[in-house]
């Protein structure tokens, strides 16, 4: 089914609301399996109105309006949608009933005859009734085409779809499933390079690279009757996806740590911390506690996480942490060494399973020699302690913590899940 969505009001036009509704139609369209090919807004105006309404009738077979159904004279959708189908207007009872209702318990508010605009539906038409509002929708097909009209307040409008849309259009309908990959570790355009035949090939299901910072999802998309249907096909193109090796050699199996647009390196480590029954601590340097931050943003945070330690200056990394400080100048802020004793100190101080360590340069300048972007990150247990090196280049201030603190989540679940 081809989809077009129509938002009838001056106001859209003029920037002085957003359409907000038609992003919220496109989501609720695609996970019906319907394909929105065109979206339009048009002013509060009888004639260009009939005009878009031609031109959606002839190149889609669904056309939905939105706005327009309010008692004042420039409220006209329902008006001029009858006029192009050649119906009346009648009205409905149950709308109607629904004004009597109101207004008989608002003796505040003066009923006028313009109120009853919004109980009128175009004759022939399944009524949607206004769960949050009074001006009644409605739905029917004609000629090839379902017109669907709907109020313009998204107060009305979602429970509108929700409750009465969804239910209608569903029937005999596939609909769209969706799966998402997460990866650490690769970035978008060697993503695409390694996934150049999966992609130019795609047919159903399909595959869609997403950037994000410091990480990169795919977006594996079917339609289908069912979930098992959908999983099916789901799970033999995930398949063949996790077997595609990078240019270094690397199976993606081995970067993909999780699924869901709503999730992430720090909930998937934490995850695994509370599933083992292992704590944590951190030092952290140029990240300034957002590691540890991170950690407090999930629930039962002290399960896993007592405390730690932020240590910015090279004094406070030897006070704190009880390391000689002419070690720290002997191997510099920004070396493996410190960010290794940075975890092995904060995982001792703290009786923690493991300890993170973090140091190295935000940026813009470089420090001891090192350009900005030069990050050491360190995690400690009880039985080895181990670093990487890593150069977060072209990226602000606040991007390079960030990052940084992928890493050092990267390496917390690389490990719970060796252990």
């Amino acid at each position: 089914m081809k989809a077009e969505l129509i938002a009838v009001g001056t106001e859209i036009l003029t920037g002085q609301i957003v359409n907000t509704n038609a992003q919220f139609l496109s989501e609720k369209f695609a996970e019906l399996g319907i394909d929105v090919f065109f979206q339009t807004a048009v002013g509060d105006n009888e004639e260009r109105l009939l005009s878009v309404i031609d031109l959606a009738s002839k190149r889609s077979n669904l056309v939905v309006l939105c706005g327009g159904l309010g008692p004042t004279e420039d409220d006209l959708t329902k008006q001029t949608l009858a006029k192009y189908l050649g119906r009346e207007l009648v009205f409905n009872e149950e709308a109607s009933q629904k004004l009597d209702d109101f207004f008989a318990t608002r003796p505040q508010y003066a009923r006028t005859p313009n109120n009853e605009r919004q109980a009128q539906i175009i004759e022939g038409f399944i009524p949607l009734q206004n769960i949050t509002g009074l001006a009644v929708g409605g739905l029917q097909e004609v000629n090839g085409v379902t017109y669907v009209v709907l109020p313009g307040p998204p107060s009305e409008l979602k429970p509108m779809v929700n409750e009465h849309l969804v239910p209608l259009l569903s029937i005999n309908h596939t609909k769209l499933y969706s799966r998402v990959l997460r990866f650490f570790g690769i970035g978008e355009s060697q993503l695409v390079t390694v996934l150049k035949k999966l992609i130019d090939n795609q047919t159903d299901p399909t595959l869609a690279p997403y950037a994000k910072t410091g990480e990169v999802t795919l977006r594996l998309s079917t339609k289908a009757k069912t979930q098992e249907e959908a999983d099916a096909k789901l799970d033999a193109l995930e398949t063949q996806i996790l077997s595609v090796k990078t240019l270094e050699g690397v199976e993606l199996s081995q970067l993909h740590y999780g699924y869901g647009d709503d999730n992430s390196l720090a909930q998937v480590a934490f995850g695994l911390l509370k599933e083992k029954g292992k704590t944590i601590t951190a030092a952290e340097s140029l990240t300034a506690g957002l590691f540890q931050a991170s950690l407090a943003d999930f629930s039962g945070a002290s399960e896993v996480f007592n405390g730690g330690f932020v240590t910015y200056s090279i004094e406070e990394k030897s006070k704190m942490l009880q390391i000689p400080l002419e070690d720290l100048q002997s191997h510099g802020v920004v070396s493996a060494f410190t960010a290794e004793k940075m975890a092995e100190q904060s995982r001792f101080l703290t009786n923690a399973d493991f300890g993170i360590g973090l140091t190295g340069v935000a940026g813009p300048d470089e420090l001891e020699g090192h350009p900005a972007g030069t990050v050491f990150i360190a995690i400690s247990s009880g039985e080895e302690v181990r670093s990487i090196r890593v150069v977060i280049g072209g990226r602000s201030r606040s991007d390079v913590r960030y990052i940084a603190t992928l890493y050092a989540f990267n390496l917390v679940r690389q490990a719970l899940l060796n252990a």
